[in-house]
């Protein structure tokens, strides 16, 4: 089959068109500087989109006393003291520009009768200020987003799979990769590149991901561009995820289902939550509910297919209908089940990475020339457990300023040096996998990964379950290279599982890795064998290959944000 290779030259190229991508593309377009974004979804159903909750900005349009120091206090104390204090303060002074950049773009958010933007609790903050457009606000921002980037008319290729980031002399020149649909390769020159291609809760067997995102491809493209990545093993699981159908599984049931009364039993139909939070029960942390979750499931007291029930059906119907539209037409979707009068089955889903690839606190550069990664691709912000709502204010802030700062090195350059063994080696990857025909199959593998993955890194880790696991993915990684990918008429999505399977082959090594050195328990990384927090573990875990783990020092909180950080009461809030 003779698959046609297209040259594309710009002067920055970004990879991702989540919130983050487009909102850095957005900037440079505003710049005047010349930028390509691509995707491999289509713009419209990026991840983003999936986000419901809201944004945070210290605006005080309901609470005057909110600042911008108590929405960096706030984030740095429900982090356990793994956020880097630098982005925390940056992502906090920013919020507000990032929100005014919505507003002026047209997004429709909630206001009150007299036109400030509404805005509500959400858990561990000490005001409201989490704002937001019904339960579909990371859609609004999406929809807004991709609106300013057709007035600008940034170009937007979806469906373009970027297998490398091609780079000579640490310093990248471009990327390489191939559209999903015709197979067509892309040779890419840029000057420089912005990774925002998302986390890696796709190494899960239940997931809040989609089939195809979040696999690791960031981690994947940054390693071997000379990257590292930081707190890998940092994963936040939400605690209602369906169970079934199968290749639905993951998918959330909103947080709003406990926030509305809705109650969690085992399968002897106790309220189980009063064994681990008596006074706020279901309406507890994200990351206590999913541990009580874990733990009823682990006793034996769990469902036929492992998980808990989440019961709304004692609500009035008119309620459900209402408050819970969304839950409702999901579970008649996916199960044809009535929430009004059968309870949902559920069981903690990977839901964020909170870790991601090591970039500068500042700018967001990755240590490779030319290079930045942004959104949930990056780390910093979240530390141990992220705060509901940070990290659609993350996306809007890093986005223009690492766009900034693309824009600035792109002028500097005097000249791009290109490598010719870097594109023959990307070329070689994927000729290399078309004319494999091993016995292995892709997606079998991905999914023997994922069960991996969640019997031995899950909501709790312990070491001989961790160091099982390496045992388990050492085997996978040598099964891969025999694998057999077969692109069809209806397209090459096989060749992007395979390289899908490669990365989330990586991010798993370096999460469990990291997890074995991680012996403490600490937001959301239990182990059962270190159930106590260990200060001298108050650092980053950095990864740059198998068993290369170094320990990085955290700056100091400054003086004015330290009195502020308190434990936060979250009664009567919604825990996002």
């Amino acid at each position: 089959m003779s698959i046609t290779e297209q040259q594309i030259a710009t002067s920055v190229l970004v990879i991702g068109t989540g919130g983050a991508g487009l909102r850095a593309a957005i900037e440079l377009a505003e710049q005047g500087v010349e930028v390509l974004a691509l995707g491999k979804r289509p713009r419209s159903d990026a991840h983003t989109s999936l986000a419901a909750g809201g944004i945070n900005a210290a605006l005080a349009t309901m609470d005057d006393q909110d600042t911008w120091q108590q929405h960096a206090a706030d984030t740095l104390q429900e982090s356990y003291l793994l956020a880097n204090p630098v982005t925390v303060q940056i992502v906090a002074q920013g919020a507000a520009r990032g929100i005014e950049d919505l507003e002026r773009w047209g997004m429709p958010f909630a206001r009150e009768a007299d036109g400030r933007i509404s805005q509500r609790f959400f858990g561990a903050h000490t005001y409201r200020r989490t704002a937001f457009a019904g339960d579909y606000t990371g859609l609004e921002i999406q929809r807004t987003l991709i609106n300013r980037a057709v007035q600008l008319g940034v170009p937007i290729l979806d469906t373009v799979y970027v297998t490398r980031i091609l780079v000579k002399d640490n310093a990248v020149f471009g990327a390489y990769g191939f559209d999903l649909t015709t197979g067509r390769r892309y040779l890419i020159h840029a000057d420089a590149v912005i990774l925002a291609a998302g986390g890696h809760t796709r190494i899960w067997r239940r997931t809040s991901s989609r089939r195809d995102e979040n696999t690791g491809d960031a981690f994947r493209l940054a390693v071997l561009a000379g990257g590292k990545l930081r707190d890998p093993e940092l994963v936040q699981f939400h605690p209602s995820g369906l169970i079934e159908p199968e290749n639905a599984a993951g998918t959330l049931v909103s947080e709003a289902a406990r926030g509305e009364g809705g109650q969690l039993r085992n399968a002897l139909g106790e309220r189980f939550m009063a064994r681990y939070d008596a006074e706020r029960m279901e309406l507890s942390t994200r990351d206590r509910v999913a541990l009580a979750e874990y733990t009823e499931i682990a006793q034996g007291r769990g469902t036929p297919n492992g998980g808990v029930w989440l019961d709304v059906s004692h609500l009035p119907r008119e309620t459900i209908m209402r408050r819970l539209p969304r839950v409702y037409q999901t579970l008649l979707e996916l199960q044809m089940l009535d929430i009004t009068k059968q309870p949902i089955e559920i069981a903690p889903t990977a839901h964020y990475s909170m870790g991601g690839v090591w970039v500068r606190p500042e700018d967001h550069g990755t240590g490779v020339d030319g290079l930045w990664a942004i959104g949930e691709a990056a780390s910093g912000l979240h530390g141990a457990n992220r705060l509901g709502g940070n990290s659609l204010i993350e996306l809007l802030v890093f986005g223009r300023i690492v766009a900034e700062e693309a824009a600035k090195y792109s002028s500097g350059r005097e000249a791009q040096r290109r490598s010719a063994d870097a594109v023959g080696e990307a070329r070689a990857e994927i000729d290399q996998l078309l004319t494999n025909d091993g016995p292995e199959n892709v997606r079998a593998l991905q999914r023997a990964l994922r069960d991996t993955m969640t019997a031995r890194a899950g909501v709790v880790r312990d070491e001989d379950g961790l160091r099982a696991g390496i045992a388990e993915l050492t085997e996978v990684e040598e099964r891969i290279t025999q694998v057999g990918v077969h692109p069809d008429i209806a397209g090459f999505q096989d060749l992007a599982h395979a390289f899908d399977l490669k990365a989330s082959a990586l991010a798993a090594r370096a999460t469990l890795d990291a997890a074995l050195v991680r012996r403490e328990t600490r937001g959301c990384h239990n182990r059962s064998d270190f159930p106590e927090l260990d200060e001298s573990l108050q650092v980053n875990l950095v990864w740059s290959g198998p068993d290369a783990i170094e320990k990085e020092p955290i700056p100091a909180i400054p003086d004015d944000l330290r009195p502020l950080m308190r434990h936060v009461e979250t009664d009567g809030k919604l825990v996002e």
